[in-house]
């Protein structure tokens, strides 16, 4: 069994790429993603803080879901971009701390939002005389700051877990960035109970979330049926297509790594799945928010004109 060098904490993480010519074009594709992720969450966030128009709730909600995309892939794809370029993989004890804090505080706090705006597409379309009653600004405010305090608090409880328990084994973790899952492969101690707390974990952040976006959708499909209006249906079914396909590309992938047996796993398994909710779906948001949506991409017109005419 190989021992780590007890005088260092350094941790060595793999990454992603491949010490190829493959990887050298996965490396491209990613950073691709990256820029456009970087781009499409920061002109949303800007055009729904700018545009008049777009100062409602729902939009409200969805430049707090670009503001997390944006911090998100900016926590994992840099350092991994940094150690393919310059061959250093290793990352200290305290820095992948607080690269794990950040990336469990945004997933969770990105789960409670998902939810919030499922809420806000039910009351909107199964009780319209009611939307301003139960979606104020106060109640808008007091959904994003839980779903943040909510991820900080279940982050801290994760990351503190994992800074203090004894690692005696290879310090070398088999993902791209610090996975506390990943991470407890490597501890001298038996981590069952620490398992269980992430199944915990996993049913309040991700189960029960995804039971009520369900239950909120059965109930608009079911509104929607009984609708007159051809225009407002139309309408109804892309706003409700949208969000569930953002639902699924990021729900499924992580729901299926941490609820999976460890056992049953592989790191090459985790590290493809990762990829979807840590990369491609902070890229994908933007682009299926404002594409699919006639409101954003009108406030992208006025906006353009305003700085073409200035």
């Amino acid at each position: 069994m190989e021992y780590y060098n007890q005088t260092s904490t350094d941790f060595i993480l793999l990454g992603l790429f491949p010490s190829s010519t493959s990887g050298l074009f996965l490396f491209i594709f990613i950073a691709l993603i990256f820029l456009m992720a970087l781009i499409g969450n920061l002109t949303m966030t800007l055009l729904i803080l700018l545009d008049i128009h777009l100062h409602t709730p729902m939009y409200f909600l969805l430049s707090q879901l670009s503001l997390i995309d944006l911090s998100y892939i900016s926590t994992i794809v840099p350092k991994m971009a940094s150690a393919f370029l310059f061959g250093n993989k290793s990352i200290s004890f305290i820095g992948c701390g607080i690269q794990s804090f950040f990336f469990l505080t945004l997933a969770g706090a990105e789960t409670l939002l998902l939810t919030s705006m499922a809420y806000d597409h039910y009351v909107a379309i199964c009780c319209p005389l009611h939307y301003r009653i139960r979606m104020n600004k106060r109640i808008c405010v007091l959904m994003i700051l839980g779903s943040w305090m909510m991820g900080s608090v279940n982050s801290c409880a994760h990351t503190i877990y994992a800074l203090h328990i004894p690692y005696c084994r290879s310090r070398i973790i088999n993902h791209f960035f610090c996975d506390v899952p990943a991470m407890l492969t490597l501890a001298c101690m038996d981590t069952w109970v620490y398992e269980y707390t992430v199944s915990v974990s996993t049913t309040l952040f991700l189960v029960f979330p995804f039971i009520v976006i369900v239950c909120s959708y059965g109930r608009i499909l079911l509104a929607i049926c009984h609708m007159h209006s051809g225009e407002g249906r139309k309408k109804a079914y892309s706003t409700c297509s949208t969000h569930l396909t953002v639902v699924t590309f990021y729900y499924a992938p992580f729901a299926y790594t941490y609820l999976h047996p460890r056992s049953l796993r592989s790191p090459a398994e985790d590290k493809v799945l990762a990829i979807f909710y840590t990369i491609l779906t902070p890229m994908l948001n933007p682009i299926i928010y404002s594409l699919r949506n006639k409101e954003v991409m009108g406030a992208f017109s006025r906006l353009t004109q305003r700085i073409c005419s200035v």
